[in-house]
């Protein structure tokens, strides 16, 4: 008999005239970190709420029209609907702070952000991890600032995949197509009709809709290339994040860069400073070159003007993290872009060029496409100048332009309700605080059992969670009952409270999450001790393409499984921000053990210790600058120049000594209140230390003092008077090119060895210039201490050396009077450098001659 054809009616409510507002809520991305917005749509129906995924468009498009009216006409729901609104809206006509008006006049200044992935929430789901989260993160915090600020991304319709983890403990990746209108999007229209932009491609135009997303004060505009009038190969480019082969990553690419910055010219939307987030966005820079050189400026005089005003952040020391082309692919995928702009394909090849390796760094452009540059944590800053100093190939890397930026997260995002509730009552002005860390000694004023009792009724949701989804997991899989029983009973038991620790995160293979398995017996007595009971939660996605990566999931879906261990190890499968909130609020410990130094910042364990975990981490990315010895756990890295095996051995065995000798005898040295009051204080230390010095407000200030407002400026600078000083700058730098590599320096005469301390010391060099005028160069004598193995220091100690009047022949002499800055011993160095006031860097050209 044959099945009959079945069709779906989706028959949408009203929402009530009383209850209005919840669909301009649910269209503004407020919702992702405002819990009380959240929380109105959850008191309308819970179950539906938690079965759409917490999406509020969606929600009021399933929801009965019954439970609406009846919200509608509920006393209770209609007052705290009423206060939870009026609370938007004060929060939307909130002005900048002067802090920021100092820096950034929003009349006359505007930041563009650009990158591959946005992380508000999980119901919108186009991004894949960390870096996503970071620059949602930056676009709340940019809000909540009110910062003049829009942010340019793609627009995924499956987003990143969905992880299942079967019975044998594989990833299973599947991809769900979301609609257009179950999104906190709406079109960006003009005249009635949807702004579509094209870029050249080969052999065609690849045209991408608009749409744009209201996050609070700010905007996020996104390009979706699945529009009608695209073949339904290029419809395909903006389908899944971090999807395809090499081709459609440098398409999406091309999209993103080029494509994003004619969104913002189409939009009459001009930007004074431009924030690069990692090397995806990098083809902007093209684009902003040919706009610019339609002004009347050459390439290099337009490259000049537009990397005076950009910022370019690198997140990552792995080398799969940074996109790289072959100039093959990079020549066909550009030629059409290229040939219709006026740009040479040479000079292009060769910003992204790296060591006439005939490859296409997208870092590279960035780098070189930009004058600001940064890191994301002090290591991470000095690891990246090491990594990109054949940018700058005679300056030392401590010196060259890269800085750093520490990365912060978004408090009211991941700070649970709870803590946000008893921190009103508290200190209720702790939300202009943020960047304060005298004000969060108040911490130590909570009386100890209010605290812990606040920690423990957040544990016991995370544990209901967890053993929700363990249940739902093994259920699928056809585990046993006594098997899914013996799994969640250490978490369910009502007479021990066992302490839980969390390893949550991208599961790629520096992050080692299967160090801690590394003595595994000696594990084995740790956590099953009777006395001292512990459970280990992972969570986390490989990427589909990582095999070593889906590897380690399947060695701890393996051990989970393990009679002994069973119910001290749980893995949860599909990690995402909703899993993460109730993670990071309900573990006692938050373990990061990655390979030192391949953790450029890693936010997790800071979003952790907001909410009264402590971390147990690899002082690696922002935890060398967390830990101060009272907040925390330590595991301090090897030299890397050891043997990797004995390195991971070591670090193994300090996390388990840490383990046994330090936290679990704090854990549980409980007195008759029930708790340790020891760790208690080192929860508090945690949450009082971390809290204000790293967060989203305090990053994107950095970013607004440090990057933003000079860009702003020199970029300005530049272009002024049509451009004049970028058309000098890109002619002088032409000219030190072309002399510098006949330029020399040498000592002029004996230099002093000995003198009394107070007495100077006279220095003269000669230098041949090779055609440059003593003006162009700067040169200085860097005095450093006894021994300081290095050939500069950025704290050292520097003389100039003036040129010497009224010479005569090729060579020009330079002096100074150095009077010794040390008493005893120390190194004096001299050195040349290519120098113009109109640069954005002193040492932007990466040449330097050392005597």
């Amino acid at each position: 008999m044959r099945k009959a054809t079945q069709f779906w009616l989706e028959a949408r409510p009203r929402v009530p005239e009383a209850i209005a507002g919840l669909e301009a809520l649910a269209n503004d991305l407020f919702y992702s970190w405002d819990h009380g917005v959240r929380s109105l749509y959850a008191r309308i129906d819970l179950r539906l709420w938690q079965k759409v995924e917490h999406n509020p468009k969606l929600f009021l498009r399933r929801v009965s029209q019954d439970r609406l009216d009846e919200a509608a006409e509920n006393p209770a729901f209609l007052t705290e609907y009423r206060r939870i609104l009026s609370n938007y809206e004060a929060y939307v006509a909130s002005e900048p702070g002067s802090e920021v008006l100092q820096a950034l006049d929003p009349e006359t200044s505007l930041v563009a952000y650009f990158c591959a992935e946005f992380g508000f929430h999980e119901s919108f789901p186009i991004y894949s991890g960390g870096l996503g989260i970071l620059a949602g993160d930056h676009c709340k915090a940019a809000s909540d600032l009110s910062l003049p600020f829009v942010a340019v991304g793609l627009l995924y319709q499956q987003g990143y995949f969905i992880q299942s983890i079967d019975a044998q403990g594989h990833q299973i990746a599947t991809y769900k197509c979301h609609s257009s209108d179950e999104l906190p999007i709406s079109p960006v229209e003009r005249d009635g009709k949807p702004v579509v932009i094209s870029v050249p491609f080969p052999e065609r135009e690849v045209h991408a809709r608009v749409w744009q997303a209201k996050v609070g004060h700010i905007r996020l505009y996104l390009l979706d290339a699945n529009t009608p009038e695209n073949s339904e190969e290029d419809r395909a480019l903006t389908l899944q994040l971090y999807g395809g082969d090499a081709t459609t990553r440098i398409s999406q690419e091309m999209l993103l860069g080029i494509g994003g910055t004619r969104v913002l010219s189409e939009l009459g939307i001009r930007p004074t400073a431009w924030h690069i987030n990692e090397g995806h966005a990098a083809f902007q820079i093209l684009e902003r070159c040919r706009q610019t050189m339609a002004e009347g400026l050459s390439f290099e005089e337009a490259l000049e003007a537009v990397a005076a005003c950009t910022l370019f952040t690198t997140h990552t020391p792995v080398p799969a993290g940074h996109d790289i082309f072959p100039r093959d692919l990079v020549a066909h995928a550009l030629w059409p872009y290229l040939e219709a702009s006026g740009l040479i394909f040479e000079k292009v090849f060769a910003l992204g060029d790296r060591n006439q390796t005939d490859k296409f760094n997208m870092t590279s452009l960035g780098l070189r496409g930009s004058r600001f540059h940064n890191g994301v944590s002090r290591i991470h800053g000095r690891v990246a100048s090491q990594m990109e100093s054949d940018i700058w190939p005679q300056v030392p890397p401590e010196e060259n332009p890269i800085g750093h930026i520490t990365n912060g997260v978004h408090v009211a995002t991941f700070l649970a309700p709870e803590w946000a509730t008893l921190f009103d009552i508290q200190a209720p002005n702790w939300k202009s605080e943020l960047r304060n860390p005298e004000f969060w000694n108040f911490v130590d004023k909570i009386p100890d059992y209010h605290y812990w009792s606040i920690h423990k009724a957040l544990k016991q949701q995370m544990a209901e969670f967890v053993v929700h989804r363990l249940k739902r997991q093994h259920k699928r899989n056809g585990t046993g009952y006594s098997v899914t029983k013996r799994m969640t009973e250490k978490l369910t038991a009502s007479d021990k409270d066992v302490m839980v620790v969390g390893f949550a995160r991208r599961f790629a293979t520096y992050k080692r999450a299967t160090l801690i398995f590394s003595d595994l017996a000696r594990l084995e007595r740790l956590l099953t001790n009777p006395d001292r009971p512990v459970v280990l939660v992972f969570a986390g996605k490989a990427h589909p393409q990582d095999n070593p990566g889906q590897q380690l999931i399947k060695v701890i879906h393996d051990l989970s499984m393990h009679p002994p261990l069973m119910g001290h190890i749980l893995l949860l499968e599909d990690y995402d921000q909703a899993m993460a909130r109730r993670l990071l609020s309900g573990v006692d410990v938050w373990l990061n053990n990655p390979e030192y130094p391949k953790e450029a910042s890693g936010t997790s364990g800071e979003k952790a210790a907001m909410n009264g975990a402590v971390n147990l981490s690899v002082l690696d990315g922002w935890w060398g600058e967390g830990y101060d010895g009272s907040n925390g756990w330590a595991i301090a890295p090897r030299d890397i120049d050891l043997d990797e095996e004995f390195r991971n051995r070591e670090e193994a065995r300090d996390l388990l000594d840490l383990l046994e000798f330090e936290v679990l005898p704090l854990y549980y040295d409980r007195a008759a209140q029930g708790y340790s009051e020891g760790w208690v204080a080192c929860s508090k230390a945690s949450m009082k230390t971390i809290t204000p010095k790293f967060n989203a407000q305090r990053m994107v200030m950095d970013y607004v003092w440090q990057y933003y407002e000079p860009a702003t400026l020199q970029g300005r600078r530049l272009m002024a008077d049509n451009g004049r000083l970028a058309r000098e700058l890109a002619s002088w730098k032409a000219k030190v090119h072309q002399a510098w590599g006949g330029v020399s320096i040498k000592v002029h005469g004996c230099v002093t060895d000995q003198c009394t301390w107070g007495d100077e010391v006279g220095l003269e060099v000669e230098m041949e210039l090779n055609g440059l005028a003593p003006e162009d160069v700067r040169v200085e004598c860097v005095v450093a201490m006894e021994c300081s193995g290095a050939h500069s220091d950025p704290g050292s100690d520097r003389f100039l050396l003036q040129p010497v009047k009224n010479q005569k022949g090729k060579t020009t002499l330079f002096s100074t009077q150095v009077k010794p800055p040390y008493p005893g011993l120390q190194t004096l160095r001299i050195r040349a450098y290519p120098y113009h006031e109109a640069l954005s860097h002193p040492l932007e050209m990466g040449a330097m001659l050392w005597v």
